[in-house]
């Protein structure tokens, strides 16, 4: 199965009167590169967050952000701002003495400051905000590792059509390859037979020559490896693991094999069939970039 490593999901839960928000983005990555943005109350489920990430997704640049947000319903408490109302209580105290004015300080004095009573909307308890964090990130998981599930499914459509357009172009490659020494035997005769017709050329010299070139430019080994490693790409299409590093090794070698291929080519059609292949191999490379 070939998943890609884009992708995007949310998920939301709420705990009380807040809605926590997990948003999960995905992009190609050599490696699992997790970056988690938390609030400071959920701090410490970062290596939870973590652990749960990496079970689902194996590979890709990977940003989570949770986010506080309202739920439909809000309330709102009072809180007091203690440090606020202590450096007023001890402000107002030092002023009645270094003015000699008479009277205490008073709790409606301290209250009356701006900011010492505060509204805050109602929050549920961490325990619970935690414990709806990780059903926000289960959604999220699930939406995020369908998309990239559903992009992989195309992409694996699109490899096989490439796998059978190179492995039509490799057919005419091996149907071409034999004929080049016979075609380069045949001229050599005819131009050996223009340059002098009273003259006898010996034949085992024309052979030795012949099989030189026969043996310059075999391509027999290329051939075989370039097919083998054809047949290992399309078996990783199953595998249950990631399978993105073994496809990205794979097409390095047919890579090697066609350039090979195209170093021993003395023939414009051998050449032509080499090009195109080199071609749907970049092609293939670019949508391997991108499977996890």
């Amino acid at each position: 199965m070939i998943n890609s490593m884009t992708g995007y999901g949310k998920g939301e839960a709420q705990a009380g009167n807040v809605m926590l928000v997990v948003e999960i983005k995905t992009v190609n990555h050599r490696y699992a590169d997790i970056t988690v943005k938390l609030p400071r109350t959920l701090m410490a489920l970062e290596n939870e967050i973590r652990r749960q990430i990496g079970q689902v997704l194996k590979r890709g640049k990977i940003d989570v952000f949770v986010n506080f947000g309202q739920a439909e319903e809000t309330s709102v408490v009072p809180v007091l701002n203690r440090p606020l109302a202590l450096a007023y209580r001890d402000l107002l105290t030092t002023m009645r003495n270094e003015l000699g004015l008479s009277g205490g300080v008073t709790l409606e004095m301290i209250i009356a400051q701006k900011d010492v009573i505060q509204l805050r909307e109602a929050e549920g308890s961490v325990e619970m905000l935690q414990d709806r964090l990780l059903e926000a990130l289960e959604r999220a998981l699930g939406q995020v590792a369908g998309m990239r599930r559903k992009e992989g499914e195309a992409t694996a459509i699109d490899l096989r059509e490439r796998l059978a357009q190179l492995e039509s172009l490799l057919g005419a490659v091996e149907q071409r390859a034999p004929l080049i020494p016979q075609e380069w035997q045949a001229k050599l005769l005819e131009r050996l037979a223009r340059l002098q017709q009273n003259h006898e050329w010996e034949p085992q010299r024309i052979a030795q020559e012949v099989a030189i070139y026969a043996d310059r430019c075999d391509i027999s080994e290329e051939l075989v490896r370039f097919r083998s490693h054809l047949g290992q790409f399309r078996g990783l299409f199953e595998d249950a693991e990631p399978v993105g590093r073994r496809m990205d090794f794979l097409v390095q070698e047919l890579n090697r094999e066609v350039n090979t291929m195209g170093s021993k080519s003395n023939d414009a059609d051998l050449t032509r069939a080499v090009v195109a292949m080199k071609a749907e191999l970049e092609k293939v490379r670019e949508q391997v970039q991108n499977i996890e």
